[in-house]
């Protein structure tokens, strides 16, 4: 009976958790398009989440491309198709492992960090003495986020494809063998317009995801320091979770549509 009891109490917990980010999402969406923009607000988030987030996104996507040259390069091998590298590693740096090596790292540096100052001003009662002012903390405190990530995320995305792509370049040509110019050579012979657009597409998706489990944590966040830590933990886990989960969705959906 107790067993039975857990289920449904953790059913209906979900089913409330379900709910209530429902309607954080659509009440942060539909105050996209409504009076005021703040627009300096935005521009400093561009700056937290897409400048500050450069150096560790593209030091792991460079590291990522010259371990993908690497591992194909034993896999072709084994076939004698060694000449394929190039290709394989730029399809696989744009449509895969840029958008969610990018995105991942930025879940972990920016929707902690947004939880945690959105979690402190909540049990501060810093929104509640927005509320109090008649500014709405949907507007004043979500949508600038919300906005940067979808501009801040894709351009991040493009440089770390460079990046990732320069990475395979140098392990190819300095540790196994390749000519340079032939490599680049069979890269751009290999670059494709659905790979660039499949891989900001997903960045786009990404950047959204984050910043709402980022303000949907530490909005709702209660209980005081520690409290605030969960918000900022479970930002992380859930947008990480939701990355993973949505590029396995948009990847069955590009290539549904031959994207």
């Amino acid at each position: 009976m107790n067993f039975f009891a857990s289920v449904g109490r953790a059913t209906l917990g979900l089913f409330r958790e379900v709910g209530r980010l429902s309607v954080f999402t659509l009440d942060s969406v539909t105050s996209f398009v409504r009076p005021p923009i703040y627009w300096s607000l935005m521009l400093r988030q561009i700056m937290q989440i897409g400048y500050f987030s450069l150096p560790v996104v593209g030091l792991t996507a460079f590291f990522t491309g010259a371990v993908l040259a690497l591992q194909i390069y034993i896999g072709t091998a084994r076939y004698g198709a060694e000449q394929f590298v190039p290709t394989v590693v730029l399809i696989g740096i744009l449509r895969e492992l840029g958008p969610v090596i990018a995105g991942l790292m930025v879940a972990g540096r920016v929707a902690a960090a947004i939880a945690a100052e959105l979690g402190t001003m909540r049990v501060t009662e810093q929104i509640d003495a927005l509320t109090t002012l008649a500014t709405r903390p949907i507007k004043y405190l979500v949508v600038p986020r919300l906005m940067a990530a979808l501009i801040s995320v894709p351009i991040l995305v493009a440089i770390a494809d460079s990046i990732g792509v320069f990475g395979g370049y140098i392990a190819a040509t300095k540790s196994l063998g390749f000519t340079g110019s032939i490599y680049l050579s069979t890269t751009m012979q290999a670059l494709n317009s659905n790979d660039i657009i499949s891989g900001l597409i997903k960045a786009v998706v990404f950047g959204f995801l984050i910043a709402l489990m980022g303000c949907y944590n530490g909005f709702n966040s209660k209980g005081g320091a520690q409290g605030v830590g969960a918000a900022t933990t479970n930002a992380v886990v859930a947008s990480s979770i939701l990355i993973l989960a949505a590029n396995y969705v948009l990847t069955n959906i590009f290539n549904f549509f031959g994207i």
